[in-house]
């Protein structure tokens, strides 16, 4: 019996890098378009310092979407 235990950790972790993560990856690459950036940015959220400074974009920075929608109301 103590030789099934490291076969379950073992497909614990492939079950996380077949789904959790492409899961991940999809929900992010989507709150990138929907954003107004390309859907690739959220490529990004994979590389390890990289996520944490889309983060700190997706917060403060000026989404195109947010920037279009002002271009609008200034035309009216």
């Amino acid at each position: 019996m103590p030789d099934v235990f490291p076969l379950i950790g073992i497909f614990i972790i492939i079950l996380a890098l077949l789904v959790i993560v492409p899961i991940k990856l999809l929900i992010s690459c989507m709150i990138f378009h929907k954003a107004g950036y390309s859907w690739a940015m959220g490529l990004l959220m994979l590389v390890p310092i990289a996520n944490i400074i889309m983060i700190f974009v997706l917060a403060f920075g000026d989404w195109p979407v947010r920037r279009e929608l002002r271009q609008l109301k200034q035309m009216r």
